[in-house]
């Protein structure tokens, strides 16, 4: 499996490259429109054929590059079931798995960041937990149908079911963090380690954050796969 962590500094989004060495088959994860560019070539150079482009949500802090992808390659865009974007070539339900010669990557349900969100076990052994669990921290719940009792259970009933070694690969990281694990995420999270779903709801509720900057055109431009007049 060829796997790659790719960054925009500008919102601090991490996008994923997995493709199967052998069928030379690739999916994109979460792509930045700005990325395009860097993301397309990078595929080109490693001989790559793009299938799919893969989004854990309806995402408010950047616009996604799926539909520029899709008119340059024609992959299949997919978003999660619950979300709106009939723009999607496929809505992708729980536990529905796309599978790429020896690769599989499987959808789980983890609603809470909002109430469509999507995490992606790669093989099993990766988990590409989007914007539900960070490294040392989680997604906020005060938006877009979010829920803070629902992330706590999307987190300790699915995400820390996994093995403590499964390797956690966030949607986002503020601090230069790249990966980390279930194991570590459950001792060391200060959002989660020794808290209940009360407290865990008490804490989320009272965080007071800024919106994101992009929320009100990223919004809209991703429930159209990325594609306004004004970006076009």
């Amino acid at each position: 499996m060829l796997f790659r962590q790719l960054f925009d500094p500008e919102t601090s989004t991490y996008t994923y490259l997995i493709a199967d060495l052998e069928t030379k088959e690739a999916i994109l994860v979460d792509p930045v429109l700005e990325q395009v560019d860097r993301d397309l070539s990078l595929i080109q150079e490693l001989g790559l054929t793009l299938r799919y482009c893969l989004e854990t949500h309806i995402h408010a802090d950047h616009i996604t590059g799926t539909g520029k992808l899709r008119d340059l390659t024609g992959c299949q865009g997919i978003v999660p079931e619950h979300a709106i974007a009939a723009c999607a070539n496929r809505h992708i339900k729980d536990g529905e798995v796309i599978t790429m010669g020896s690769i599989e990557v499987k959808a789980l349900f983890t609603p809470g960041h909002t109430n469509c969100h999507m995490t992606y076990a790669v093989n099993g052994t990766h988990l590409l937990t989007g914007d539900a669990l960070f490294i040392r921290g989680c997604g906020r719940t005060d938006f877009q149908s979010g829920d803070p009792g629902q992330l706590y259970d999307s987190i300790t009933g699915c995400l820390f079911t996994y093995p403590d070694e499964t390797l956690i690969y966030p949607g986002h990281d503020y601090r230069g963090q790249t990966v980390s694990t279930v194991g570590e995420e459950k001792k060391f999270n200060p959002r989660l380690a020794g808290r209940d779903r009360t407290s865990f709801i008490e804490l989320m509720n009272s965080l007071n954050l800024p919106d994101p900057q992009k929320i009100m055109e990223a919004v809209p431009a991703n429930q159209k796969c990325g594609k306004v007049p004004a970006l076009s």
